[in-house]
């Protein structure tokens, strides 16, 4: 869950880009590529094209999960 997390922060913040998604997230090719499809499929990201390059955008129900989980981690620290 971590993981999914994490690969949603780093497309929130900027790069969109999934060689740069995985050095960002320390994550190896084929891993990152099944995030990256289970994220799309839950439409919390979406896949576009720029030339031959696949782009990787954060959709605004995957703003809101990382909201919600933002949340739960803060209460979880205060606790």
């Amino acid at each position: 869950l971590e993981i999914y997390v994490d690969v949603l922060k780093t497309i929130r913040k900027g790069t969109h880009k999934p060689t740069r998604i995985m050095y960002r997230t320390n994550l190896s090719w084929k891993p990152l590529m099944k995030v990256l499809g289970s994220l799309a499929d839950q439409g919390l990201i979406t896949v576009g094209k720029e030339g031959n390059h696949k782009l990787y955008e954060i959709t605004e129900k995957g703003k809101n999960v990382l909201q919600y989980f933002s949340r739960a981690m803060e209460s979880i620290k205060i606790a």
